[in-house]
């Protein structure tokens, strides 16, 4: 088996595991191990099939790409990394989405700071991390693993809010309506405001700060600033 077939198999215990303990397990789970124990078990295996694929990636050479981003692209890129981290970290802010005695009460408010840009900022954040780094680098080990979290990041929006329909009925129905799953849809029809679109001190600093960490740990070439100054 080669080391990039090893990464894809990774990846896709990676990604089906998040579905199936999602999705179709996860009542029969619930019912032998109660919550606490479920999302212990989750844990478990999504840390697991994580260290997998870092294992698998690191093994994995990186294979001579059939495509590599123009210069001016990276800087342009990295700025939507910003923009992702910004919703990764709003998405920890009074997500109606998350399993707490009071998200029934957070869906049944107005769609405030990320939310108002998309419902599902954390899956959000990753998807576009998975089209920037799509968009920059084809090699067989960036495609897979971009690729995989991409397919997580739409589906698993997509499980969630059939979940969510099933469990808490009229009113996250009602927070669909007041939202959009793409980011910035339900701004542009209308059915969210623009006014509260901002998304808050909390994002904007948490997310610039977060930003600044891994870019720190990237090459110079994807830095805006870096960017700037060597073409200056």
């Amino acid at each position: 088996m080669t080391s990039t077939v090893g990464l894809a198999l990774a990846m896709l215990a990676f990604v089906g595991s998040h579905f199936l303990l999602s999705h179709p397990y996860r009542r029969t789970l619930v019912g032998h191990f109660g919550e606490a124990g479920f999302a212990g078990v989750y844990a478990i295996v999504a840390v697991l099939t994580l260290l997998w694929v870092i294992v698998a990636w690191n093994t994995a050479s990186d294979s001579l790409p059939v495509w590599i981003a123009p210069g001016w692209w990276w800087p342009a890129a990295s700025g939507l990394m910003l923009v992702a981290s910004i919703l990764l970290v709003g998405s920890f802010v009074r997500n109606p989405a998350f399993p707490h005695p009071g998200a029934q009460k957070l869906a049944a408010r107005p769609a405030t700071g990320v939310f108002a840009i998309t419902r599902h900022p954390m899956n959000m954040a990753f998807a576009l991390w998975a089209l920037v780094h799509l968009s920059l680098w084809w090699s067989a080990r960036n495609l897979i693993v971009a690729a995989g979290i991409l397919v997580l990041a739409v589906g698993g929006s997509i499980g969630q809010d059939l979940k969510k329909r099933a469990v808490q009925g009229r009113s996250w129905g009602e927070w669909e309506r007041r939202t959009s799953l793409v980011p910035f849809a339900a701004l542009i029809r209308g059915r969210a405001k623009w006014k509260d679109a901002a998304p808050g001190w909390i994002a904007l600093v948490g997310g610039l700060l977060f930003w600044l960490l891994v870019t720190a740990f990237h090459a110079t070439t994807v830095s805006p600033l870096a960017w700037i100054y060597q073409n200056s």
